[in-house]
């Protein structure tokens, strides 16, 4: 069984704003504005964390063209 740390970004299900940072080439600081966002279809809130649900992620990045 694999432990959290040795999974590849591109298989996890849902990615930290770090993670979601390194895999887009986005700043933390934007992905956090962007996901403060009021009904932003890729994020999930666990209490004060917010955590980015990559497949939604990726179709939100492919159809933008300017963040």
């Amino acid at each position: 069984m694999e432990t959290y740390n040795t999974i590849p970004i591109w298989k996890k299900i849902n990615l930290t704003i770090n993670e979601a940072a390194r895999y887009s080439g986005i700043g933390r600081d934007k992905l956090y504005e962007i996901a403060k966002t009021p009904h932003c279809p890729f994020v999930l809130k666990n209490g004060s964390h917010i955590l980015i649900k990559r497949e939604k992620f990726e179709e939100y990045m492919a159809q933008i063209t300017e963040v």
